[in-house]
C-alpha cells in the first residue's frame, strides 16, 4: 500500500507524480488531500490522467492495482477485514480527511508493506501517521522541503521521523519505478 498525503501546494506535485508513474504499478494507492468541505470538487477527475481515481464508499473492499482518493469531509480508514471505513469524527489538524488518521490505519493493516509519502502542506498533519508506518516496519519519505511550496508538512515529518527520507519528484518516481521492477522480478 502506498499512502500519499498532501495539502497546500501539493496538487501540482501529486498530478506530476501520478503522470510519471509506470503504466501498471503493482500495488494499491491511497491519496489523502486536504480539501474544502462545502465546495464541489472534481479532484478525482483532475487526477485521473493515468488511471481512474476512485473515491471509496464505506465498507467498500480495498482492491489491488487501484488508486483511491479520500472523499471530502471524511476520514478514510482501512479496516482489518480489507474494507474502507469513512469516519465523520472531529477534524484533526483542522482537517477531515486527516492524513494522520489514514496513515495510522494503513500502518495497522499493512505494517511493513506500507509506504507513506508526504507532500507539501502548511500544517503538521501526516507526521505522526508517518511515524506509525515507520514504527510498523514500513517506509516513509517526504517531498524535499526545498522544493515544497509549503514546507511545514515535510519538515514536521522529518523532525518526527529521522528515518524518513526527503526526495525530489524525480527521486520519488525513480523509487516507485524501482519498486515496481523489483516486484516484477520477485514474481
Amino acid at each position: 500500500m502506498i499512502a500519499i498525503g498532501g495539502s497546500a501546494g501539493s496538487l501540482p506535485v501529486l498530478a506530476e507524480l501520478l503522470e510519471q508513474l509506470p503504466a501498471s504499478i503493482d500495488c494499491t494507492m491511497m491519496i489523502i488531500v486536504h480539501r474544502l468541505k462545502n465546495v464541489p470538487s472534481d479532484l478525482d477527475r483532475l487526477l485521473s490522467l493515468k488511471a481512474p481515481i476512485i473515491e471509496p464508499e464505506d465498507k467498500q473492499p480495498v482492491l489491488s492495482h487501484r488508486i483511491y482518493l479520500a472523499p471530502q469531509n471524511y476520514h478514510l480508514l482501512i479496516e482489518d477485514e480489507g474494507t474502507f471505513a469513512l469516519d465523520y469524527a472531529e477534524p484533526l489538524h483542522y482537517s477531515r480527511p486527516s492524513i494522520d488518521v489514514s496513515f495510522a490505519s494503513v500502518a495497522e493493516v499493512y505494517g511493513p508493506r506500507a509506504l507513506a509519502i508526504l507532500l507539501s502542506g502548511a500544517s503538521k498533519d501526516g507526521a505522526a501517521g508517518m511515524q506509525r508506518i515507520i514504527a510498523a516496519g514500513g517506509t516513509g519519505f517526504v517531498q524535499d522541503p526545498a522544493s515544497a511550496l509549503f514546507d511545514t508538512m515535510p519538515l514536521a515529518a522529518l523532525e518526527l521521523c529521522p528515518e524518513a527520507q526527503a526526495m525530489s519528484l524525480t527521486d520519488m518516481v525513480h523509487f516507485l519505478t524501482e519498486l515496481k521492477m523489483s516486484a516484477e522480478h520477485d514474481q
